[in-house]
C-alpha cells in the first residue's frame, strides 16, 4: 500500500492512494464535494480484496491536495486526473465517479488518450448538468446553489454538519438509521479542504455541462442512481445521462439516498464488481 502526491503543470500537489498488486486492472475512485478520498474507503478494502489495484485521490482544494485558489473547474480537475493517469501509466482503468466526482470522470473520459480508460461508473452524479435553464427545465434553480454558497461563506463548519445529517445520507427520513460516525466523517474530510476551492466547486458541479462529454464517451458505461437522492435529483439526472452514453446502462436503487455508497454498500459493490467483471 502506498500514499504519494503528484505534482500538476501549475505546482499544485494531488494527494494520492494507490494500493494492491500494479499488474492488477486498475479501479480509479473520483469523490464528491467536499470530501476526499477517504470517502471510499469501502470501495477501496472491497475491491482489493478481490485483487484490483484500487487508487484514489483527493481533488486539488480538497483533503491533503494544495488548498487552490484557482484552477477550481471541470477542464482542470480533469486536467489533474490525466496527470495522475500518466504519472502511474494506468491502462484499461475503470473509473468511478460519485456526484461532482462523476461529472470529473465524465470530462476526463472523454478527453482521455487512447487505452487508458477501460470503464466507466457514474453514481448519483451531477451530469448532464444540474442548475434550471431553459434547456434544462428541470434543474435546480440557481438560488439554491446560491444558498450552498452563502451557507459555506456564513458558518462553513456548521453547515458541513448539516448536510450529512440530513439530505446528504438520507438521515432525515423516517425510520432512517443514522450513524454519528458517518456524520462526523464527512465533516472531518470536509473541513479538512479549502473553503475558497469548496467555494468555487458549487459552479463547478452546478453549471458545468456535460452533455457533449457524455456524447464522446465511447466505453461502457454504468449509470446508478437512488431515486430519493435528495442532493443530485434522479429524475433530471441519471435518465437523461444514460441515454447520451454510446454504451450507457441505467440501474436504479428504490429509496437509496446519495450517499447509498456510505448506506448501502452491500447493494452497490457487488452491482460494481458485476459490471466490472462483465
Amino acid at each position: 500500500m502506498s500514499q504519494d502526491f503528484v505534482t500538476t503543470k501549475d505546482g499544485v500537489s494531488i494527494f494520492y492512494k494507490d494500493w494492491g498488486p500494479k499488474d492488477a486492472q486498475p479501479i480509479v475512485f473520483h469523490h464528491g464535494w467536499p470530501l476526499s478520498a477517504d470517502d471510499w474507503d469501502n470501495q477501496m478494502m472491497f475491491f482489493l480484496l478481490h485483487g484490483y489495484r484500487v487508487i484514489a485521490h483527493d481533488r486539488r482544494g480538497h483533503g491533503r491536495s494544495t488548498q487552490t485558489c484557482a484552477g477550481n473547474e471541470m477542464d482542470t480537475y480533469a486536467a489533474d486526473v490525466a496527470a495522475l493517469t500518466d504519472h502511474l501509466d494506468l491502462k484499461d482503468a475503470v473509473h468511478v465517479g460519485h456526484s461532482t466526482g462523476g461529472g470529473e470522470v465524465a470530462r476526463y473520459v472523454a478527453r482521455a488518450k487512447p487505452g487508458r480508460v477501460g470503464k466507466a461508473v457514474l453514481i448519483g452524479a451531477v451530469p448532464p448538468i444540474m442548475v434550471k435553464s431553459d434547456k434544462n427545465p428541470g434543474g435546480l434553480p440557481i438560488e439554491v446553489f446560491d444558498g450552498f454558497r452563502a451557507a459555506l461563506v456564513a458558518n462553513r463548519a456548521q453547515f458541513f454538519l448539516d448536510v450529512p445529517s440530513g439530505p446528504f445520507y438520507g438521515f432525515n427520513r423516517k425510520d432512517a438509521k443514522v450513524s454519528q460516525g458517518v456524520i462526523e466523517n464527512w465533516w472531518r474530510q470536509g473541513m479538512m479542504g479549502g473553503a475558497k476551492a469548496h467555494y468555487d466547486c458549487i459552479k463547478a458541479f452546478s453549471e458545468t455541462d456535460f452533455t457533449e462529454d457524455l456524447k464522446a464517451i465511447s466505453v461502457p458505461t454504468l449509470v446508478m442512481h437512488g431515486d430519493d437522492d435528495q442532493i443530485v435529483p434522479y429524475a433530471d439526472a441519471a435518465p437523461l445521462s444514460a441515454k447520451l452514453l454510446k454504451q450507457g446502462t441505467l440501474k436504479t436503487y428504490e429509496g437509496l439516498p446519495h450517499g447509498m455508497c456510505t448506506t448501502h454498500p452491500d447493494i452497490i459493490n457487488p452491482d460494481l464488481l458485476a459490471f466490472i467483471r462483465s
